[in-house]
């Protein structure tokens, strides 16, 4: 745990169609390092990408962690990919481990709800893991398609609206804005 520790940690979930639910849990991630809190930042479906939050995440060592549990390629919701499967479910259990640790005050789950909405593993075990968490710390839940039960366990929830889209296929995901 960190120099200081959350006397009461809460569950939030950030949701939606709208773009900034990874980037709102860096900015959190960002903050609570800056705080001296240890934050394990676990990234469902992403692997292997240049994301800029994991040369960052080596810059605010040892406060910041990021482990990416999946592939670079997109993973199939009608027909997932085992491979797929198995590095979820890898990412649950070590989800599970970061929880109980000890080691860490806050806990970010990236993606977990497209990962239960793909079908990668059930619902009931996040749900679970929501309830035996230990009381100081703060877990994040953040991707689309949050199911009803995991935003009735949440705390606080944020849902992220789109508005307005660019022409994203045309542009393609930009090094520092969206990778």
């Amino acid at each position: 745990m960190g120099a200081q520790s959350l006397k009461e940690g809460l569950v939030q979930l950030y949701t939606g169609d709208g773009k900034g639910k990874t980037t709102a849990a860096l900015g959190l991630a960002l903050r609570a390092a800056g705080h001296g809190f240890k934050v394990c930042f676990i990234q469902f479906m992403k692997g292997k990408i240049d994301y800029g939050e994991l040369k960052a995440a080596s810059m605010l060592s040892p406060y910041l962690e990021i482990h990416q549990k999946g592939r670079e390629t997109f993973v199939s919701k009608e027909n997932p990919d085992p491979e797929d499967v198995r590095l979820a479910r890898d990412g649950l259990q070590f989800a599970k481990e970061a929880v109980h640790s000890g080691r860490y005050d806050i806990v970010v789950l990236d993606e977990i709800n497209v990962a239960v909405d793909y079908n990668l593993f059930p619902k009931e075990e996040v749900l679970e893991l929501i309830r035996s968490k230990p009381r100081h710390v703060e877990l994040i839940l953040t991707g689309r398609y949050a199911p009803q039960e995991l935003i009735d366990a949440a705390d606080l929830v944020t849902e992220m609206q789109l508005v307005k889209y660019w022409d994203y296929i045309k542009l393609g995901p930009r090094v520092g804005i969206e990778k």
